[in-house]
């Protein structure tokens, strides 16, 4: 199936992929200059991809200054039109993409085929933004002056993402990037960098098709010889950077160093609030998917339920319940819900976590060990059972403070709505968050204008934390990192704000009633 769907997007004669028996045996580079790519489903090797070094790097970078000077001259709906033909070009080879998704990192084709629609949305959302990239018109306090900001096109920008989303957060950020003038260079995972290479070609060629060539560039490499030095140049005024928090303390030290710009996407301990009154239907369904969807592996999972004493009982009955029945196994196939884990190191610590979990007075209710009785052809993949953990009656569970990359779900209890919100913002990350309640006075103090509710960047009423919208501002706080990708006006990022004074006068005024040599 591998070699199938890289001949169906033409990659398998790939100057940089190497297929069949011209990968050598060995993890993870194999050969100075190499980086295997393993079906984590499987756990066999696909394909062997080449890694960029010093010298391409600074091959791609002066090559990227020299295509930006060229498009930040072409009008911005001009621009949008460019975008709006990569859009189309991924709705025609939407299934290809989708099941390459899957055979990198393991999502089930159902969320690689919604990964890859995500990258049309935005497409779509960045050809309508191309018209609107507005400034205010201000007034001006001197008679016969004009005061109004406009925003121009930023340069190059840098964008490091994560395996979990090998498609679509490139794409939140590329997409409006090109409609705001800019040329994106992108640093994916090294877990994930077929499905870069086929994404990024599809819209180098269409872009370089509409005679504006070189405006989306690809660096793949190790951290230490591609990522330190991408992070560090002075001639990338923006660096996006997705992944966890400790990579992008590093990567933000190290742009501010250099007093550039970061757009930092990190980590997530995402919890769910359950009050007594909520509607458990709607929340188990909607905790469920939140919780195990990707196998835990997105950034938005649901980790911690915080859920009402007089409803905590049943509402994790209902869970373990719908624990039992989850379909794990080949994320190719029909009915599937569960696909693996992106790598052995990510089963080890799911088993960790939970090892420590029971040590520190937490009880594993379903779930928690190694996925047993898989068909052959998928008894070499990274598949675990999903988890669920419930913390001693005092709360006390250091485990769960921690993200942990994996299908856990810890269950506490409380009794005051005071005591909920304290656990849910106890934590050192604020992305998503969620209620469920029919009560307005709660849906209201967990959405308070005052701040004293959910302190996260996304805020969800009935819903759960994952599945969020591209016409809103993605991201969240504290140690998310306070980044905004998407929708809204996440655009600015990507663009340098100029404030423009005109005198069409024949006068002289200075601001703030000076006079100067009268």
């Amino acid at each position: 199936m591998s070699l199938a769907v890289l001949e169906r997007l033409g990659l398998h004669k790939h100057p940089r992929i190497l297929t069949g028996s011209a990968i050598k045996p060995g993890t993870p580079t194999p050969t100075p200059g190499q980086v295997v790519v393993t079906n984590p489903a499987t756990g066999k090797a696909v394909a062997a991809v080449r890694l960029d070094d010093a010298a391409s790097y600074e091959k791609v970078i002066t090559e990227s200054q020299e295509a930006f000077k060229r498009w930040r001259e072409v009008p911005a709906p001009v621009r949008g039109q460019v975008v709006r033909a990569i859009g189309d070009a991924f709705r025609e080879h939407k299934e290809a993409l989708g099941e390459l998704v899957t055979l990198e990192v393991g999502k089930i084709r159902q969320e690689g085929l919604g990964e890859v629609q995500e990258t049309i949305d935005i497409a779509d959302y960045a050809v309508g933004l191309s018209r609107t990239l507005s400034g205010p018109m201000l007034q001006s306090e001197r008679a016969r002056h004009r005061l109004y900001e406009q925003w121009l096109p930023l340069g190059l920008v840098g964008v490091i993402s994560a395996f979990n989303f090998p498609n679509a957060v490139w794409a939140w950020n590329s997409m409006l990037a090109a409609v705001c003038g800019d040329v994106t260079i992108w640093k994916p995972s090294l877990l994930a960098p077929l499905t870069a290479i086929a994404s990024n070609d599809l819209a180098e060629k269409v872009a370089a098709s509409l005679g504006h060539p070189g405006i989306f560039r690809l660096v793949i490499g190790t951290d230490q010889e591609i990522g330190e030095r991408l992070v560090a140049d002075k001639r990338i005024p923006l660096i996006s950077a997705t992944g966890s928090s400790r990579m992008g303390k590093r990567v933000g030290e190290i742009v501010a160093g250099r007093l550039g710009r970061t757009l930092l996407e990190l980590g997530g301990n995402n919890a769910v609030i359950l009050h007594k009154d909520a509607d458990l239907d709607l929340a188990a369904r909607s905790i469920l998917f939140a919780a195990v969807g990707t196998a835990g592996q997105r950034c938005t999972t649901t980790r911690r339920l915080i859920a009402h004493e007089s409803v905590v009982d049943e509402i994790t009955r209902r869970l373990v319940e719908a624990y039992r029945k989850v379909q794990i196994g080949d994320p190719l196939k029909e009915g599937t819900l569960v696909g693996p884990l992106v790598s052995p190191g990510a089963v080890e610590t799911f088993l960790s976590a939970l090892a420590k979990a029971k040590e520190q007075g937490g009880k594993v209710l379903v779930g928690g060990e190694r996925a047993a009785n898989l068909s052959p052809e998928i008894s070499g993949g990274n598949y675990v059972m999903p988890a669920i953990v419930r913390a001693p009656a005092n709360n006390a569970l250091p485990i769960a403070l921690q993200e942990t990359f994996a299908p856990i779900l810890y269950v506490f209890s409380y009794r005051t709505f005071d005591e909920a919100i304290a656990l849910h913002n106890g934590v050192d990350q604020g992305l998503a968050s969620s209620v469920f309640t029919e009560n307005l006075h709660v849906s209201e103090a967990f959405l308070a204008t005052s701040g004293a509710g959910s302190d996260c960047g996304l805020a969800y009423v009935n819903l759960g934390t994952s599945g969020a919208e591209i016409g809103g501002a993605f991201g969240g706080e504290k140690e998310t990192g306070g980044g905004r990708e998407s929708g809204s006006d996440s655009w600015k990022a990507y663009m340098r704000r100029q404030t423009v004074a005109i005198n069409y006068g024949k006068e002289l005024a200075l601001a703030q009633g000076i006079r100067f040599g009268e």
